[in-house]
């Protein structure tokens, strides 16, 4: 779906990104009101539940699912920050849901107006040059959910080159885990820290002063990663990037 002229559009900022990255989120309403839209936060969010339905908890999540319904149908976009959150209401909810006719519906109505950014911008909004500069040397690491389920492919580079100033370099085997999987690297923490040992070393071999990505949960993991080893690269949501202005 595509729109002309100014959208108002509902930012789900996400409860990691709230708590933890709000940076992240002025980032997106900076980006999105520069282009020329409205940009409103609905105060009453929460967490979209992907916490609770993950772990088995598929019951408790339900209320969380009727509150981001709640929240977000009134507008035509929902933009979300992560592709793990965008990826929780678009595959997750329609089969939380199903139980429930009259919040099935309002789900099939709503999910398919929920974007990832670079899904907004690329498809929605038909800009792949936001304006930004940026001139530093990048990587980008394609988070799984983005990567697997939403299958943002070449959206968020596209939106990067496109960025003055910027270097932007491959990552080697970058289709690869960095081995967060939420929980996954609590219950496994040695398979995960192996699998971030891989990341990182194909990381520091781009010689790149930052690492991008669409989820600030896996910034976090090879962010930590990164630090113990005494790099100086710094991991960055690439809104940040798209953000940025000389």
């Amino acid at each position: 779906m595509a729109y002309g002229g100014r959208v108002r559009i509902g930012l789900f900022v996400t409860c990691l990104n709230d708590l933890a990255y709000p940076q992240t989120g002025r980032a997106v309403v900076a980006l999105l009101e520069r282009l020329g839209h409205e940009v409103v936060f609905p105060a009453e969010q929460t967490c979209c539940g992907q916490l609770h339905a993950n772990t088995g908890y598929r019951t408790e999540a339900l209320p969380l699912v009727r509150r981001f319904v709640d929240q977000f149908t009134g507008f035509a976009a929902v933009v979300v920050p992560s592709g793990s959150c965008a990826a929780m209401v678009r595959d997750a909810y329609p089969r939380l849901a199903a139980a429930d006719p009259a919040l099935s519906a309002r789900v099939e109505a709503l999910t398919p107006r929920v974007y990832e950014v670079s899904e907004l911008l690329v498809d929605v909004l038909g800009v792949t040059d936001v304006g930004a500069a940026f001139p530093h040397r990048v990587t980008y690491h394609p988070t799984c959910h983005g990567l697997r389920v939403l299958r943002l492919g070449d959206r968020p580079l596209r939106l990067l080159r496109a960025v003055d100033g910027i270097e932007l370099v491959e990552l080697p085997a970058a289709a690869e885990c960095c081995g967060f999987g939420g929980t996954f690297a609590v219950k496994n923490p040695d398979v995960s820290g192996a699998m971030l040992a891989d990341k990182c070393a194909d990381l520091a071999a781009t010689g790149a002063a930052y690492v991008a990505a669409a989820d600030n949960s896996c910034l976090a993991h090879i962010g930590g990663g990164l630090s113990r080893r005494g790099s100086g690269m710094t991991a960055l949501h690439y809104t940040e990037i798209l953000a940025a202005t000389r």
